[in-house]
């Protein structure tokens, strides 16, 4: 993609990664990613971030149509060290010789830790320092652990652009730069699906960083984040109501049902537990993990109030794949859930006490003491498990209904 002036004198020059399906190694991008970089043209040329390695090439293709050579940059931002963030910033300090480097206090440490950089001009930045590159005037803020201790934003209030690095990003690869060209309810979707696997542990530094943001009282008319589309105009609105919405975890009458088996009584079970949630007043989202990835099943955790998960007893313990979904929500720390546990057994029956013991520790309330049904469920035990989704849907009601009161 050639480079995009998102405000005057303001360019963006990353890359689309249009094959990308495998995100940080652990979550899916079905629809591809960004690595969006930019540069401003004034008196003190300043390129903010680079791309992965991988698509270092069109970076730099994207640059050099935008300066008069590489040695014209006079200045570096480095918002964030991660390797989709900066995997060509080595390459980029080479080329350019900036005669400053601007970086947060973390992310000297990652420079030097990651890149192994140590003799570079660093000047180190912390939030409410400013810099004057001309016409423009650059404002710092640390949002440590949004998602990285290093990373930072930078506030342009001439353009009222917030380069946002990974808060408000999508994973999405589009011909489009801007989020007002492109689907909205998609959009939504890639928001929720990037927070749920990639921010969700901080929701709550979301929310701090936001009440900092309203004492700076920025003036925002676009957001660029460091993946994805470029929120503009009554976007900016959009896009921090939508993170505040999925910062906040406000439980809904949802739930997912997550489970695997080996000779199908548990996944009976699991059919029969939605019923039961869904005459008790719940959307249901059945998921079978060996068909749908540990990272799809936590964007369907982000959006529901409930989550009961299924698995038959597997050598005194639960089957590899229910193991491997509750360790990854688990690090994602969902909040406002309600628990359910099921699951078939052939003699030991150690199952669903195991998974009660790993959403407990999440502070996932289990109803009851959970499901277990010996062998193959019955017509009447199939009962018991509609019972069972009934009663997690009633205890799901209350939650809501606590919830929304300590909102008023």
């Amino acid at each position: 993609m050639k480079p995009v002036e998102i405000k005057p004198d303001i360019f963006w020059v990353g890359a689309v990664d249009w094959q990308c399906r495998d995100f940080h190694g652990y979550a899916l991008s079905p629809n591809g990613t960004t690595y969006n970089a930019f540069v401003i043209k004034d008196e003190k040329v300043t390129l903010f971030d680079t791309v992965k390695a991988s698509h270092s090439g069109e970076f730099f293709c994207n640059v050099a149509h935008v300066v008069e050579d590489f040695e014209s940059v006079d200045y570096m931002v480095v918002n964030h060290l991660e390797p989709d963030h900066a995997g060509a910033v080595v390459e980029a300090y080479e080329r350019c010789k900036p005669e400053k480097v601007f970086i947060s206090p973390m992310g000297k440490q990652a420079l030097e830790t990651i890149y192994h950089v140590a003799d570079w001009p660093l000047e180190v930045v912390k939030t409410g320092q400013e810099l004057n590159t001309g016409k423009f005037t650059l404002k710092f803020m640390e949002t440590r652990m949004l998602h990285w201790p290093d990373n930072m934003m930078t506030y342009i209030p001439q353009a009222q652009l917030l380069i946002s690095s990974d808060a408000f990003g999508q994973n999405w690869a589009t011909s489009e730069r801007f989020t007002d060209q492109v689907d909205r309810h998609k959009l939504k979707e890639l928001m929720r699906e990037y927070f749920a696997n990639i921010v969700n542990p901080y929701a709550p530094i979301v929310q701090k960083t936001f009440a900092e943001l309203q004492k700076l009282d920025w003036e925002i008319d676009m957001i660029a984040p460091d993946h994805g589309l470029i929120f503009r105009g009554d976007d900016v609105a959009f896009a921090i109501a939508e993170y505040a919405e999925l910062a906040a975890q406000t439980p809904t009458m949802r739930a997912v049902v997550a489970y695997d088996t080996m000779w199908h009584s548990t996944e009976h079970m699991a059919t029969a537990i939605a019923e039961g949630l869904k005459a008790g007043g719940c959307e249901v989202s059945i998921m079978y993990l060996k068909s749908n990835h540990h990272s799809r099943v936590m964007t369907e955790v982000s959006r529901s109030g409930a989550v009961v998960v299924g698995s038959p007893t597997h050598n005194n313990g639960i089957l590899p794949n229910v193991a491997g979904m509750l360790q990854y929500m688990k690090g994602l720390k969902p909040k406002n859930k309600v628990g359910g546990a099921f699951g078939s057994f052939g003699w030991s029956g150690e199952s669903v006490k195991v998974v009660k013991e790993w959403l407990t520790g999440m502070d996932v309330p289990v109803v009851e003491d959970g499901l277990r049904i010996k062998n193959a469920p019955s017509h009447d035990q199939l009962k018991q498990c509609f019972t069972y989704g009934q009663a997690i849907a009633a205890e799901l009601e209350a939650k809501v209904k606590t919830c929304a009161l300590k909102v008023d």
